[in-house]
């Protein structure tokens, strides 16, 4: 890592190098090992140089960490995390930078009464993950506002239009791009009724912080929804008209149905008031997240010939699959 820490040497307010830094102080799990080395990058300009030095190394780039569970044993890697938070718009199109906090993207948009984002509103993390798992709340989807996103792909630069991005259900052509940093992104959203737009942002969000308080130890829900059209016939015939909504149901349904709530591994627990939400209580490990997550997709197997997927993504593990 000489080269990495010439760099950083070089440019101290633009990189900041940690060696041996706990990756649980940023993850919203709060639990995994160190990363052998973790970097900050604050200008983008300096990427090439610093990837460049990176040649070879296993490397993998880092958001806000809301949607992680990172091994006990940590990564002996290389963590990269691009920094750069500004939000800004002109000519009616805006552009957010990827180390932007979600919620100030969500509340930009809000105060100016554009309309797009507002349901969104409370989701944990940075824009950056927001891109890479086409985050979404309530109907609304990133995918639906982005023109564009700029990415730095190892090489050089480059803008990938919305419709090249690969976005789905909870995910993008991003994750195939492991040694891709996400940069920025461009979003045209609609106007819209100012008042009405700050009620429902403020009202999702007083439900979400309830459902999910910030100070809680967790990553939203643990497994996607699952679409009506990919049910087998068992799972089908099991769930009741009224659950389905918008072409899906709810994992949560699922994992009720087995009996989910309140199960417990450790100093992790399944929330007794949601099925899909597992929290660290304090002290728990990732061997014991990682434990109930697979009790909880057997269970489901069994009872309904249906495989949950999750949405939270691995690191550091070499037996486990990030979707």
């Amino acid at each position: 890592m000489l080269a990495l820490a010439e760099i950083a040497q070089r440019n101290p307010k633009e990189i900041t190098l940690m060696e041996n830094e706990p990756l649980s102080r940023h993850t919203r799990f709060g639990l995994g090992g160190a990363a052998r080395w973790m970097v900050d990058v604050h200008d983008a300009a300096l990427l090439p140089e610093v990837m460049g030095a990176l040649d070879g190394t296993e490397t993998i780039t880092l958001g806000g960490g809301s949607n992680l569970i990172v091994a006990d044993g940590g990564y002996d890697g290389v963590v990269v995390r691009y920094t750069g938070r500004k939000i800004d718009r002109n000519d009616g199109v805006s552009l957010a930078e990827a180390g932007a906090v979600w919620q100030d993207v969500v509340d930009f948009h809000t105060e100016l009464g554009l309309s797009g984002m507002e349901r969104m509103t409370g989701i944990p993390g940075w824009l950056g993950g927001a891109l890479y798992g086409n985050a979404g709340a309530y109907g609304q989807t990133i995918m639906d506002f982005v023109e564009s996103v700029r990415v730095f792909d190892g090489v050089g630069f480059r803008e990938v239009a919305n419709a090249d991005c690969g976005f789905a259900y909870r995910t993008s052509g991003f994750k195939a791009r492991k040694n891709w940093v996400l940069l920025s992104a461009k979003m045209r959203l609609a106007a819209g009724d100012a008042l009405e737009i700050r009620q429902t942002s403020a009202e999702i969000l007083a439900t979400r912080n309830e459902k999910f308080p910030p100070t809680m130890k967790c990553a939203g829900s643990i497994f996607k929804n699952l679409h009506v059209a990919n049910l087998g016939e068992k799972a089908l015939n099991r769930v009741p008209p009224g659950v389905m909504r918008m072409g899906k149901v709810p994992s949560a349904w699922f994992l009720e149905q087995v009996g989910s709530k309140g199960m417990k591994r450790g100093g992790i627990e399944v929330a007794s008031y949601h099925a899909n939400l597992i929290y660290n209580t304090g002290g728990g490990t990732a061997v014991e997240v990682c434990a109930l997550i697979d009790d909880l997709k057997g269970r489901v197997l069994a009872e309904f010939d249906l495989r949950l997927e999750e949405e939270v993504q691995y690191v550091g593990f070499k037996d486990r699959i990030s979707h």
